[in-house]
């Protein structure tokens, strides 16, 4: 099993990344794990406690059970992952059953941020993007998505994104193993990636 983290910051291009991947892979052999599942379950706190969330700190993710489930995968077996919500900060009583794959993907902001996960992973990924690009997707994003307000989306990314990213996600730029510029749209890096990922997975 080969194990790849991709990370960067919100906003970033992670998720087209990871799409444009595992498009020209075979359906059958890639596993794609997010840890925007793995927040911690905030359903019980009241709409102004949950407006407090800081989601760009790593303390946010539940980092045991996703280590838990990255090993329970390299053992062949199949994981419950968790179904979160940014609406209500919670998880859903059901879960999405994810089998183990010849590649498993496990993307997020934080993910090379953790010494355990780090550990776990043969190929690390940092997608780096201009601040100001990632800025408008994530304004887009959590107004399309997530309910927020444009004032709102600015305050949060003043008082939680911008100061999260320096402290935690872009240090972890130093772990990478390929920095992918531009995000999803640098196609040649995702070509590289991929040749990577036939080559090493058919030894």
């Amino acid at each position: 099993m080969l194990i790849i983290g991709i990370a960067g910051g919100s906003g970033s291009g992670k998720s087209t990344v990871v799409r444009k991947i595992v498009d020209q892979l075979p359906t059958e052999c890639v596993a794609v794990i997010s840890q925007d599942a793995y927040y911690k379950d905030n359903g019980h706190l009241s709409p102004e406690e949950r407006a407090k969330i800081n989601f760009d700190h790593p303390s946010a993710i539940e980092f045991n059970l996703l280590v838990k489930h990255l090993d329970m995968l390299r053992e062949g077996k199949t994981i419950p992952m968790p179904i979160y919500s940014y609406l209500t900060c919670a998880r859903a009583e059901e879960t999405i059953p994810v089998m183990a794959r010849e590649v498993v993907i496990i993307e997020g902001i934080l993910v090379l941020s953790n010494p355990r996960m780090r550990e776990r992973m043969d190929i690390k990924i940092f997608v780096d993007a201009d601040g100001d690009d990632r800025l408008m997707r994530i304004i887009r994003r959590d107004i399309e998505e997530r309910g927020r307000s444009f004032s709102d989306v600015l305050n949060h990314y003043e008082r939680f994104v911008k100061p999260m990213h320096l402290q935690f996600i872009e240090p972890s730029k130093r772990y990478a193993d390929i920095i992918v510029p531009q995000g999803g749209e640098n196609h040649v890096a995702i070509d590289i990636i991929r040749n990577m990922i036939q080559m090493v997975s058919n030894e």
